[in-house]
């Protein structure tokens, strides 16, 4: 088997993967300030040969990595993310919450602001201890950190037209309650790639915290089927 690569995404940190089941996986912070130079700084760090899976910009930056070296990249799970180019509301959001950083707001308060998109209904409702996960996760992220993960997203480009060049298999999973990254988002990727498997499983935009067990098990039921 080759080694598992975790990429948490903007304003999460390893937390992110507590009680999956991974935690002899390979993680790696997202702390660039483009898409291209991230994908430098991995290919730089990681090993040769490497099985990658990320969530919402860790899956982004993930495809792109899979896109320039696909010879390093021995299979992908895409979580909770969206293929496509920004949108203008999306750089405005971005630049809106840059503008609160140089502010001083932290970024744990920012994060706060969007748990009802973060997490589904019933899990804001019923597991207060994870939201209060989800807002830690931002106060540990730090603001120059954050600063450069927004920075990121705005050099991000079109990518879903470039996945039918890969090979690798890659694990497709959407959260049911998603409102970020929507399912029908995964279904355009799946769509893409030629050895895909989509999945949906009932929680929202971070399905591993909401579903840790059911979460590990896909990932590694589907690694050891395709032997990677």
């Amino acid at each position: 088997m080759h080694p598992l690569v975790l990429l948490a995404g903007m304003n999460c940190t390893d937390d992110l993967w507590t009680d999956t089941g991974l935690d002899d996986a390979i993680t790696a912070d997202l702390s660039q300030e483009s898409v291209d130079a991230q994908v430098d700084a991995l290919l730089e760090e990681l090993p040769d040969r490497f099985v990658i899976a990320g969530l919402s910009l860790g899956a982004i930056v993930a495809m792109a990595l899979g896109v320039r070296a696909p010879e390093r990249v021995a299979g992908m799970c895409l979580i909770s993310t969206n293929a496509k180019a920004p949108t203008s509301a999306q750089r405005d959001g971005w630049d809106d919450w840059i503008a609160r950083l140089d502010a001083g707001e932290d970024p744990g308060s920012l994060q706060e602001s969007i748990l009802p998109a973060l997490l589904s209904g019933r899990a804001s409702r019923e597991r207060p201890a994870l939201a209060e996960r989800v807002r830690e996760m931002g106060s540990e992220t730090g603001a120059v950190r954050l600063r450069s993960q927004l920075r990121m997203q705005g050099t991000r480009a079109d990518l879903l037209g470039r996945l039918s060049g890969l090979g690798m298999p890659t694990l497709v999973i959407s959260g049911s309650e998603d409102v970020i990254c929507p399912p029908h988002f995964h279904t355009e990727i799946a769509a893409e790639l030629r050895r895909a498997r989509l999945v949906s499983l009932d929680a929202g935009h971070l399905l591993p915290m909401e579903q840790p067990a059911e979460f590990g098990r896909l990932l590694r039921s589907w690694r050891a089927k395709h032997r990677v």
